[in-house]
């Protein structure tokens, strides 16, 4: 059988990159990367730079082929990455792929750069059918193939994790990229920093662990001038011979740098690993694939193989030089692609700046069905706690004794004759001690609080028996998560439809009364609702609420429900319509909110 080569070109941003590949390995690649004399990427210089280099380029790597003895006649396709990235840089790698195809006389195939990234991990490791955590510059993502799409479960809100790592690196005095040298201090580090841990369902916020990590370097730097204003006038000096920049060298006396770059570290690793257990618990998969330059991040990938470790899963990640942005992602998918007759005419070649990867058919793998666990069904080990059920029987060490009522507060003491459910949050290996305890407490104790207000409000939730520093004992609800029930109606038969309605106005009226007293979930999933006996629907899963009268934080609480509806639920068009009339009947600023969720959907795109 005749073997497909496919040419394939990058440069979204940084990188410049062309390679050839076959179904079995990458035959030739050249690469030219863009490098700032200072700060972070210039959009303009980096097209000037991808359109002085992409002729040197494209041009090593026929020169190679033709060293290999493989003609341009042999190319079969040509695959240029389409988006997302910098506009200027997208048209210059366009152009040139337009150019080439039309002189080869050869189909041109425009990829997803998201894409490219999962399906070269996948090409170089044994994973099948992964979770993936991307994470680079402007992405961070945790995707997984469902239904002929890669389906976004989690993603930053605000800005990606390889930019936030390279923003807080310049404020620090450090040059770019900014990553690397994070990760050598870091390793120097003698005490802990606490900094904010930002989760809310599935998605993760970066830019507020950046400004705080900004602002206690600033303190400190104040904190010195005033104890040594001789000392830094000197170190000042030294400074400004390198332009304000450090050599990257760790200097054993800058001791709060390496702390605070650890826990910055930490912090928004320990975020995205989480994240991604709450998918792999949510899916039901078995595998986890780290994809992006991020992913280069020797601490990362230990806290992700920690992870899926103790979840029983399997952890793949390429090598180094798949990590990156390469020309061979782009070759490999458009060989895929090409394959598939998943073609483009000159005319459908528009590059595409936010180009998102849960908008692209993947036309080459067969659709499986929606999966979702049924961990929470059974009672085992949800992304991060143990749930069983179990006698009543009460003896935690400094036991706090919860109100035992009903929906209107009363005392209930009936309830004390059921069947109870014990569950506790366990340690994350993969976590800081001291990061892991902070977590574990804080959620428990908000847990337990929230869940009594929500009561309050009118919405069915546990009744909490009593709660020690990581465990709480409440009242077991007999039913089956939402998520199960929502896919046993997902049909188009009257009596689904009908039911779907019904389910979904029920679970807005729900949102509704907490959001009329600023009670915001922070979780709001199909996992952590569950369908009653008595066809009611009980909140569970309170461990990331808060308080807030704010449109936004309303606003990104119905975003993560919206989310999980999209990449778990076929019927999720009309799930949200139903859900949001009930909403809207329970929450006089529904439609302000729900205006908001909107808005807040398009800030998950590459910026």
């Amino acid at each position: 059988m005749k073997r497909t080569i496919v040419l394939g070109i990058e440069g979204t941003a940084w990188n410049l990159s062309a390679a050839v590949v076959d179904e079995d390995d990458v035959i030739v690649e050249v690469t030219h990367t863009y490098r700032p004399a200072t700060g972070g990427i210039h959009p303009r210089e980096a097209a000037q730079h991808h359109a002085a280099h992409i002729g040197e380029v494209i041009g090593g790597v026929f020169s190679q082929l033709e060293e290999k003895g493989i003609s341009h006649d042999e190319i079969d396709a040509v695959a240029f990455s389409r988006g997302p990235g910098l506009g200027p840089c997208l048209r210059i790698v366009a152009t040139a792929a337009r150019m080439i195809s039309q002189i080869l006389k050869k189909p041109l195939v425009g990829v997803n750069h998201c894409v490219a990234h999962i399906e070269v991990g996948v090409w170089k490791t044994a994973a099948v059918d992964p979770v993936v955590l991307y994470v680079s510059g402007a992405n961070s993502q945790v995707l997984a193939y469902q239904e002929g799409t890669y389906r976004v479960f989690g993603e930053t809100l605000d800005i990606g994790l390889g930019n936030s790592l390279d923003k807080f690196a310049r404020s620090a005095g450090l040059p770019h990229p900014g990553g690397p040298l994070v990760e050598k201090y870091a390793k120097e580090a003698t005490e802990n920093i606490e900094l904010p841990y930002t989760v809310k369902g599935m998605d993760f916020f970066f830019s507020g662990l950046s400004t705080a990590a900004t602002r206690l370097l600033q303190e400190n730097k104040s904190k010195n001038q005033n104890q040594n204003q001789n000392q830094t006038q000197n170190q000042n000096q030294t400074q400004n011979k390198n332009n304000g920049e450090k050599d990257g060298n760790v200097d054993p006396d800058d001791k709060f740098l390496a702390n605070i770059c650890r826990a910055y570290q930490e912090t928004a690793f320990a975020m995205s690993v989480e994240v991604t257990e709450r998918a792999l618990a949510h899916t039901g998969k078995s595998e986890v694939l780290l994809a992006g330059g991020v992913g280069a991040n020797s601490r990362l990938r230990e806290m992700l193989n920690q992870m899926c470790e103790e979840r029983g899963a399997k952890f793949y990640v390429p090598e180094k030089r798949f990590m990156g942005d390469n020309g061979a992602m782009i070759a490999y998918t458009g060989l895929l692609m090409y394959k598939a007759g998943d073609t483009l005419s000159l005319e459908e070649s528009a590059v595409d700046a936010g180009f998102r990867a849960d908008h692209v058919s993947v036309t080459w793998k067969e659709k499986n069905p929606i999966h979702v666990a049924m961990e929470i069904q059974k009672m085992k080990n949800g992304a991060e706690a143990v749930v069983s059920i179990c006698p009543k029987v009460f003896g935690f060490e400094n036991q706090i004794r919860a109100v035992v009522s009903d929906n209107l507060g009363n005392q209930n003491p009936d309830a004390l004759k059921s069947e109870m459910v014990v569950k506790e949050r366990v340690q994350k290996g993969y976590r800081l001690d001291v990061l892991d305890a902070r977590i574990r407490k804080e959620r428990t104790r908000v847990e337990v609080r929230m869940m009594t207000e929500a009561r309050q409000a009118g919405v069915l939730t546990p009744v909490v028996y009593g709660v020690s520093e990581t465990a709480i004992k409440m009242e077991y609800i007999s039913g089956i998560p939402v998520k199960f029930v929502i896919d046993e109606h997902d049909g188009t038969g009257g009596d689904d439809v009908e039911f779907t309605k019904k389910l979904g106005i029920s679970v807005g009226k729900m949102v509704g009364k907490l959001h009329a007293v600023n009670i915001i979930h922070g979780d709001l999933t199909t996992s952590n609702m569950i369908y009653t006996d008595e066809e009611a629907v009980c909140f569970i899963d309170f461990g990331l609420s808060f308080t807030d009268k704010n449109i936004e934080a309303k606003g990104v609480d119905v975003h993560v429900l919206f989310q999980t509806l999209e990449s778990s639920h076929r019927n999720s068009k009309a799930l949200i319509e139903s859900f949001s009339e009930g909403y809207i009947s329970e929450f006089k600023q529904a439609a302000d909110v729900l205006k908001r969720a909107e808005e807040i959907k398009l800030r998950g795109r590459y910026v």
